[in-house]
């Protein structure tokens, strides 16, 4: 069982799929690990750190060759996969729904038709026994977290409320939209910074969950029997009752905070838009917002991936990868979740994983040249 790892090649991509942890993981259950030279030199891991740990380092032609596994953050292009076994795994992110052949449907195609079986960690379902595995929460926990801190960084005040000879520094008021797992992670680290802390999301059972971190929860109360609860605990589109009622509370609230941190995505969709020009338009002059579904089409009007947007005095910023500014950790954390999904079906008589249908038939796309997950049909 070879498992290979490339260096990854999307635009601003830092992160790397193995780290010598879970290299020497890999390599106790029997496989041989080969990585290529310079793989992780983006999160601080050098190839004679992969090469103490017991992995094959060299060109990525020689790496991929004969692999029966290749591991990777963003799925790469199939043609750099020549080589491997036939039928063999890929399991990374591959963003199945987005809007372009290379983060899409096209790619998707193209691993088929090189006879791959593209494995996308980002179907995981969200089970408890699959919680190990889950990409996108570990990912999602730093991004939430990463958020606050460039917020910040970029509100150019301070967060605490001092209280000096010189006189008080009120605390700043931090507004977070979308109580997910990087919601629940800005709360947390915001209050740990010494803002005040308020937050909304259109699950009403996050309200415990905003409260047990220290935060106001702000909710519709005037809309009955709403619930925003999706399957596998993702939010869903609401009616337009509630998307009134939540913006007309939403203005009101978002016209008194300093920093707004916005979280929100729906699973195949574009982001929601929540904050309207209207709205920023009533912010104070120096307030921040950080828009974390930038990527994704934005949750805020008029933000750019990768770039400071000043309306209206309010600056509103977002980055394209937010998991790869902490590369090292967001590294470590994603890797351990491919060790985690691998090694948990591995077959110790076999000398290979063999997935089960639950989360094997989730987490496939492709197999045997056609597109065979259910989500993608149609």
């Amino acid at each position: 069982m070879r498992i290979a790892v490339l260096k990854e090649t999307a635009p601003g991509e830092t992160r790397v799929a193995m780290t010598p942890e879970t290299a020497k993981k890999f390599i106790s259950l029997g496989a041989t690990v080969a990585v290529e030279h310079g793989a992780g030199a983006t999160a601080s891991i050098t190839d004679a750190a992969y090469s103490d740990a017991g992995a094959e380092v060299g060109a990525a032609a020689a790496v991929v060759k004969d692999a029966d596994i290749v591991l990777g953050v963003q799925a790469p292009d199939p043609t750099a996969l020549a080589g491997t076994k036939a039928g063999a795994w890929v399991a990374a992110t591959f963003d199945p729904f987005g809007p372009t052949p290379v983060q899409g449907r096209d790619r998707v195609e193209a691993y088929a038709k090189a006879g791959l079986e593209a494995l996308s960690m980002e179907f995981m379902p969200r089970i408890t026994r699959a919680q190990s595995m889950d990409v996108l929460s570990s990912q999602s926990n730093l991004s939430g977290y990463k958020a606050v801190i460039a917020a910040a960084d970029t509100y150019g005040r301070a967060f605490p409320m001092m209280m000096t000879a010189a006189g008080t520094v009120q605390a700043a008021r931090v507004f977070v939209m979308g109580v997910g797992v990087a919601g629940l992670q800005a709360i947390a680290t915001a209050k740990r910074l010494g803002a005040q802390v308020s937050a909304t999301d259109v699950r009403s059972a996050t309200k415990e969950q905003i409260q047990s971190l220290g935060a106001k929860p702000i909710f519709v109360e005037s809309v009955e029997g709403i619930e925003g609860e999706g399957s596998g605990g993702y939010a869903t589109e609401m009616s337009e009752e509630y998307q009134k009622a939540q913006a007309e509370l939403v203005s009101g609230h978002i016209a008194k905070q300093d920093i707004v941190i916005t979280t929100a995505l729906i699973p195949g969709r574009a982001a929601p838009r929540l904050i309207s020009d209207a709205q920023i338009a009533t912010m104070k002059p120096g307030s921040v917002i950080f828009d974390l579904a930038v990527a994704q089409g934005g949750n805020v009007e008029g933000s750019v991936p990768d770039q400071v947007v000043e309306k209206h005095g309010v600056k509103i910023m977002g980055y394209a990868n937010t998991p790869a500014t902490l590369a090292a950790d967001a590294s470590a954390l994603f890797a351990r979740n491919l060790y985690n999904f691998l090694s948990a079906f591995w077959d110790k008589e076999a000398g290979k994983p063999v997935l089960d249908e639950e989360i094997g038939d989730a987490v496939r796309l492709t197999q045997g040249g056609a597109v065979v997950n259910e989500r993608l049909k149609g």
